[in-house]
């Protein structure tokens, strides 16, 4: 029987698409610029293909102006390298994503690190990697902010709290660490070689999941009043035949005990193109020199 706060997620990101539609017509109105969003998609992933319809619909609702390149999947990486740099070159560009996974034949380090830096409004760059990671100003991943928010929205302050993140990938885990560590929690990163990982989370005021693997995390691994973030996706097979998606998180157990819990669908997921959003937003005030909102005080 579910007892925590249900976080929602949908709802928090609308807010948060709300008030970056205010800042960017206000940025028209006062200084005629338009933030602009260009997404790279190499290839035809559906699901990749879904992801970036859906952030194409959500920046041109936020008044911003979208830019969508589609290229082959066999497109070779001088082209798409190309490409990049003429979107680095281009001023009505302010936020270049290119959509991982790329196909294998080329290097997503080296196409990553080809974007400028003040433009990478996922945060990959390893020049926004080294910043966040030192304390500076730097443009943060989307889905490790949208759970930042989404807890500083809950609490009141995340000083002193004893946070655990599960997952150690360059893309959450290890940026939503260095994020709680910059404020002020003391902070676990967990791991599938971690020993006797159920009592390492059982020590945790935050629960930020983010490991991969479909309902992992069981509620007696929960410590009573814990805020779980639950940022796994996994689709699974259901005993009628079907399918539906599921957390890394084991919902019902967890939301037996913890405080308060993000749900999937519903929870994360809106946060990240929100951010991503907001990121846009921040990028295009820095690279003008406009005093900009702080992309963390939503």
């Amino acid at each position: 029987m579910t007892s925590a706060q249900i976080i929602d997620g949908k709802a928090f990101a609308a807010v948060v698409r709300q008030k970056v539609a205010e800042k960017v017509n206000n940025l028209k109105g006062a200084h005629g610029i338009t933030p602009g969003l260009a997404v790279v998609l190499v290839g035809s992933d559906p699901a990749s293909q879904v992801y970036v319809r859906s952030k194409g619909k959500q920046t041109v609702e936020a008044g911003m102006n979208s830019f969508e390149h589609k290229l082959d999947a066999e497109t070779s990486e001088d082209v798409l390298l190309d490409l990049i740099d003429s979107l680095n070159a281009d001023p009505t560009v302010h936020g270049i994503l290119v959509q991982l996974p790329l196909p294998s034949h080329l290097d997503e380090s080296l196409v990553i690190n080809r974007i400028a830096p003040e433009k990478d409004v996922d945060g990959f760059h390893i020049a926004n990697v080294g910043l966040l990671g030192t304390g500076q100003k730097s443009m943060v991943p989307c889905t490790p902010l949208g759970c930042l928010l989404m807890l500083r929205d809950h609490h009141e302050s995340l000083s002193g709290k004893n946070a655990v993140v599960i997952g150690r990938s360059n893309i959450v885990g290890k940026p939503m660490a260095q994020l709680l560590l910059n404020d002020s929690c003391t902070v676990t990163i967990a791991h599938s070689r971690t020993v006797d990982l159920p009592d390492v989370v059982r020590r945790a005021d935050i629960v930020v999941a983010a490991v991969g693997r479909p309902e992992m995390v069981l509620g007696d691994w929960i410590k009573p009043g814990a805020t779980v973030i639950d940022v796994g996706i996994n689709r699974i097979d259901t005993a009628d035949g079907k399918t539906k998606l599921v957390g890394d998180v084991d919902y019902e157990s967890c939301a037996a005990v913890a405080g308060a819990i993000t749900p999937v669908p519903g929870g994360v997921g809106p946060m990240t193109i929100a951010c991503l959003l907001a990121n846009t937003l921040t990028a295009c005030c820095r690279i003008n020199n406009i005093a900009e909102f702080d992309e963390l005080s939503f």
